[in-house]
């Protein structure tokens, strides 16, 4: 009798262990569903029932045994929110944990909490960031790692190198740099590394591997992909680089002398066809003032409309065409759009004229709306337009003249020994430009191309160096097959992929490089190729710089002597890059960009930093592939 009463009150007990258990594991993961958005797939997780009865669980997504929570099984439930690892670190036998495809972002979780799991899966979610060298330090027994699909970055965790590891998935992310080694792969026989930003020689212990466990790094070299080239190969490579370039310098020097030659003996109406006679000296420029007696063309010549100028500004003093055309002239440049010259009326002011070929395919009612919407824009870093002229093949432009040049001359072509543009006018530049380019997204909502041709020589400066726009607005007048090949916005990575499209961040794209072309001083050269076929080489120069280099080796040297700035030329800088995100649905729009920009200062918030230190282009990794949000930290540290 006494030994069945020991029996009973034994059982009591046990099931009352069990119970208490159930119900402690219960109450952790309501708490831990309640940080969860979008959690409709749990509707059966509640208090009125216990998560697991022995082996079977009785809430959606869980892993039983004997009663107790082993894992987390909530894949393809569009969840979202706060992944609360505090709460989970609370089930003392959690070994596998799987939040595969669903719709959580934000940094690596601190999965190091949980040292007893056994397998993790995040593949195919929004997690974005660098990886912490010690993510998974302390978890000695995870066998099985899946992080594919994400947008993680940076180096590879050397604590991701274990030797209990079976199954490691990280491809269709950003990791970079080289491949750590791991110290035993015995037990690995799941490897994928595809498609991320690797480089360098693959660990002999990964040899054994099929070679798409290692496909699109481009950098990647060595068993079971091609062999690693030698040192020696690199340094003939090198060299024959170099002799190539020096060749190609002393070429182009030549190029420049017939060209120069050549541009001297040309009538007045034989200006060079070149796309970009212009893109280093458009206003004021010695090279390009050819001076003539009136401008190379007649009243009889145009035709159309009785020669009577159309003004669309109330403002500015009338004037006749023969008054216009009767002016001392000077060649300004002949661009893509077509050939610029400097009027000086008898009156005393001076005048632009553009002359335009490419619009033939435009009505008269058409052009006429079109020239009289821009001439009722009124911005302070818009060039306002002051008159036209139209006829069926011939159409003028008349705008003031400024007198201080373009950025581009400033940037590229002044004179040996004369001082460039430092950084508190640089950024008075871009503010400037953006506040325009602003103002043209609010006045043309539905356009695709608010400017079109947003470039350093279509931004002419006045005496106090206050920037305006110019040549914005027309490509809803160009010709399209002459638009496409040659103005800047169809040089655009978007309107190069295979759907060859437009969108209304395709001119954020132009401000990206216009912004990189001010702070480095190099000159954006797929600007002078005609026709199709991205070649975002300045980009790509910047990224490798900030990538691999130390982030000052970026600046134009006029810059260099910066005190108390750097900080926020390279906010700026980031800025640009985000704006060259290949990517356009990626890309951040105007207004970020616009807001971001408006933002910077001249000197940096902590004037007490030492300015002989070096930039650190660690800062930067992956920012030429992934254009940070709204949550972005911009306060980041200059110094490395």
């Amino acid at each position: 009798m006494a030994q069945k009463l020991f029996n009973w009150v034994f059982s009591l007990m046990l099931i009352s262990l069990f119970v208490s258990s159930g119900g402690d594991d219960a109450e952790t993961l309501l708490k831990f569903k309640s940080s969860l958005s979008n959690n409709f797939a749990l509707s059966n997780w509640a208090n009125s029932t216990v998560p697991c009865a022995n082996n079977t669980p009785k809430w959606t997504g869980l892993l039983c045994s004997d009663g107790n929570v082993l894992g987390l099984r909530l894949e393809n439930m569009n969840l979202s929110g706060l992944i609360d690892i505090d709460t989970l670190a609370q089930l003392p036998l959690l070994r596998s944990l799987s939040f595969m495809y669903n719709n959580f972002d934000g940094p690596m979780l601190s999965v190091k909490k949980l040292a007893s799991l056994r397998a993790l899966y995040l593949s195919y979610n929004k997690f974005s960031g660098e990886v912490p060298e010690d993510a998974f330090s302390g978890m000695n027994n995870l066998k099985k790692l899946h992080l594919a699909g994400n947008q993680f970055k940076g180096k590879i965790p050397i604590s991701v190198a274990t030797e209990k590891l079976v199954e490691l998935s990280i491809e269709d992310n950003q990791f970079e740099g080289k491949i750590p080694n791991f110290p035993g792969t015995a037990q690995l026989t799941t490897l994928n590394m595809a498609n991320n930003r690797l480089e360098g020689k693959i660990p002999a212990s990964l040899s054994k591997f099929n070679p798409s466990s290692f496909t699109g790094n481009k950098g990647l070299c060595g068993k079971p992909l091609k062999a690693c080239t030698s040192s020696k190969k690199k340094t003939i490579l090198i060299i024959v680089v170099i002799v190539a370039a020096v060749i190609l310098v002393a070429l182009a020097t030549i190029v420049g002398i017939f060209y120069r030659r050549s541009k001297r003996s040309k009538t007045p109406n034989g200006l060079n066809k070149s796309e970009e006679i212009g893109a280093f000296h458009a206003y004021g420029s010695s090279d390009m003032g050819q001076k003539e007696k009136e401008l190379p063309y007649s009243s009889d010549q145009l035709g159309g409309e009785n020669g009577k100028l159309h003004f669309v500004r109330n403002d500015r003093e009338r004037f006749e065409l023969e008054d216009l055309l009767r002016a001392s002239a000077e060649v300004l440049g002949s661009g893509s759009f077509g050939s610029s010259y400097k009027a000086v009326l008898l009156s005393g002011p001076a005048m632009v004229v553009k002359r335009f070929r490419q619009m033939s395919n435009i009505g008269k009612e058409d052009f006429h709306e079109h020239m009289r919407k821009l001439g009722s824009l009124s911005h302070p870093n818009l060039l306002p337009l002051v008159a036209f002229f139209y006829s069926k093949q011939e159409k003028l432009l008349v705008s003031d003249f400024v007198p201080n040049g373009s950025l581009a001359s400033h940037l590229h072509g002044k004179p040996p020994g004369q001082p460039g543009l430092d950084w508190p006018i640089r950024l008075k530049i871009i503010k400037g430009v953006a506040k325009g380019l602003a103002c043209l997204y609010r006045e043309f909502p539905g356009a695709a191309l608010p400017h079109g041709h947003l470039k350093s020589s279509n931004v002419l400066l006045d005496h106090s160096f206050e920037p305006f726009l110019t040549d914005y607005a027309l490509v809803p007048l160009m010709n399209k097959e002459h638009a496409e090949s040659y103005l800047v916005a169809y040089k655009s990575p978007e309107f190069n992929q295979s759907d060859r499209r437009i969108t209304r961040k395709t001119d954020v794209w132009s401000l990206g490089i216009l912004i990189l072309e001010l702070l480095t001083g190099k000159f954006p050269g797929n600007y002078l190729k005609q026709g199709n076929g991205w070649n975002a080489d300045l980009a790509a120069w910047v990224n490798s710089v900030v990538r691999e280099e130390w982030t000052g080796e970026v600046f134009d040297k006029d810059l260099k002597g910066t005190r108390n700035g750097e900080g926020e030329m390279l906010k700026l800088l980031k800025i640009g890059m985000c704006c060259c995100e290949w990517n356009a649905d990626r890309r951040w729009d105007l207004r970020m960009a616009s807001e971001k920009i408006q933002e910077l200062k001249e000197r940096d918030s902590n004037t007490d930093v030492d300015d002989s230190s070096s930039y650190n282009s660690e800062e930067f990794n992956g920012y030429s592939s992934r254009a940070p949000t709204d949550d972005d930290d911009f306060s980041f540290s200059v110094y490395g």
